[in-house]
């Protein structure tokens, strides 16, 4: 949106000022057709407060928020703010010392010098002089987990015979992957990195390239680490490279040592889960509890683009924690539910799912005892692919979640880019590692606003997001209040 202005001094203020409304807007609802329905009534239908959708989304994506960056205090502004409308609509707290909000300990990790990578060609016995490539002028960081790795040197190409898929590499080996098809890049980036691989390098998208000199000037981003992270946790590192590095390596030979470098400070920090529960009525379904998720934070202050530098995060993922609010209004309002509903909005999705991989290492009933989680990822715009006001779900095919929910009127399909991976790349997946159905409706359609200042309110498609959630208040509804079992298919389980 605009371009950034310190308004810290003017926080508390600004909070209130969008809290107060639209605390009075969910007590009043001023029209019949916003009117909240009252929940636990099947059959009755049940209407998106379409008020209550663009009140949270003009706090939670507002320049006031300054994009909500992963472990700030903006964050925490965004985890308060979700808790006291979770307190409002009548959901219990589940998180720390009687509250919403989960303080969970994170390591915060900062860069403080351009990165370098280098290869060494090893050749017979010998190494030749290694090759040094500069951060801003030759490549740049995608995602980072790690300030050090190395490994290795593997190539493939998506183009050949057997070069998509799940190739057989070394663990820890540093992949170059090159191809026409950037979907199958990705692809088995993403595969690769579940099989081991400790870093992939890639060519840089031609839109990237136009910002390299800007994006070095601003050291890159490195992610958190849960202060009690185990050693199971994935390190993924990806790095776009300019065409004449890419051609250089390619010329050199597999089984080249990577290594990459870059000077970090460390210090204690945070990031904040709101959490709350609706304790079920039925005592058989006790063991049987339901989740609704969505990540509260976005990318913060970043490379400036037009002159604006808050990347507000209007689709990501705020569109996703207004769902979550939205069916957390619905079913608070409402006769309890038999089975028990979990509300999760996670902290630190974007530095690597710290806070719900906190949340399925402390929750607030046992893991075992969720039988599925819907997390919302990015819903605020239609997606091409689709029909209009549709939502689809990842890994579809891996359970019978998502034909069971669009059976009871649920605007939801398969997820339409598999080529994406996009089961895998959302907090759904930590929990899906534990065995629970945990799967993401979301109907991003792969715009060019992803992860730029330009996804603002401006660009959200209020009329889609109020048909998409509104068609899944009443199969949520069912959902919670049946005896239907959620299960992953046969060879479906992560």
């Amino acid at each position: 949106m605009r371009k950034r202005c310190r308004l810290s001094p003017l926080l508390f203020f600004l909070f209130l000022s969008a809290f107060l409304p639209s605390m009075a807007l969910a007590q009043a609802a001023a029209t019949p057709s916003q009117k909240p329905q009252p929940a636990g009534n099947l059959g009755v239908a049940v209407r998106v407060c379409e008020r209550c959708v663009r009140a949270h989304e003009e706090f939670l994506a507002s320049d006031a928020l300054q994009g909500r960056g992963s472990g700030t205090q903006d964050e925490l502004v965004a985890a308060t703010y979700v808790a006291s409308q979770l307190r409002q609509y009548g959901i219990e707290p589940a998180g720390d010392d009687g509250g919403y909000i989960q303080h969970v300990p994170a390591i915060q990790r900062k860069i403080v010098s351009p990165p370098r990578l280098t290869i060494s060609p090893t050749r017979g016995n010998s190494s030749a002089e290694p090759i040094t490539w500069d951060y801003g002028k030759d490549f740049l960081v995608v995602v980072l987990t790690q300030t050090e790795f190395s490994g290795r040197l593997r190539k493939l190409n998506v183009d050949k015979p057997g070069g998509t898929g799940n190739p057989a590499v070394d663990p820890g080996a540093v992949v170059l992957i090159v191809g026409s098809d950037e979907s199958k890049v990705r692809q088995t980036a993403f595969s690769l990195a579940s099989a081991g691989a400790s870093a992939i390098l890639t060519l840089a998208r031609d839109s990237d390239v136009k910002h390299f000199e800007e994006a070095g000037k601003q050291l890159p981003k490195v992610a958190n680490q849960l202060k009690d992270s185990s050693a199971d946790d994935k390190k993924f590192n990806v790095l776009a490279l300019k065409q004449d590095a890419v051609d250089a390596i390619e010329r050199l030979p597999e089984g080249s040592m990577v290594k990459f470098e870059a000077r970090s400070s460390e210090e204690k920090g945070y990031t904040w889960n709101a959490v709350g529960i609706l304790r079920g009525s039925d005592p058989s379904l006790q063991r049987h509890a339901i989740l609704f998720s969505a990540h509260l934070d976005h990318l913060g202050i970043g490379v400036p683009v037009n002159g604006d530098d808050i990347y507000n995060g209007a689709d990501d993922d705020a569109s996703g924690t207004t769902a979550v609010l939205e069916i957390a209004r619905v079913l608070g309002r409402g006769q309890r539910p038999r089975r028990t509903v979990l509300l999760a909005l996670f902290g630190s999705e974007e530095m690597g799912a710290i806070g719900s991989t906190y949340f399925r290492n402390h929750p607030p009933v046992p893991l075992k005892e969720i039988a599925a989680n819907l997390e919302f990822e990015m819903i605020g715009r239609p997606d091409p692919a689709v029909k209009d006001d549709t939502l689809w779900l990842t890994g579809w095919e891996r359970s019978n979640l998502g034909p069971e929910l669009a059976a009871h009127g649920a605007h939801l399909v398969a997820d339409p880019h598999p080529g994406e991976n996009f089961f895998a790349r959302s907090d759904n997946f930590v929990l899906a590692k534990k065995r629970v159905v945990a799967q993401t409706i979301s109907s991003y359609g792969l715009h060019k606003d992803y992860h730029q200042p330009s996804d603002d309110l401006a660009h959200l498609d209020f009329k889609h997001m109020n048909a998409a959630i509104g068609s899944l208040l009443m199969p949520v509804e069912w959902l919670v209040n049946s005896d239907f079992q959620p299960k992953w298919n046969a060879g479906g389980k992560p």
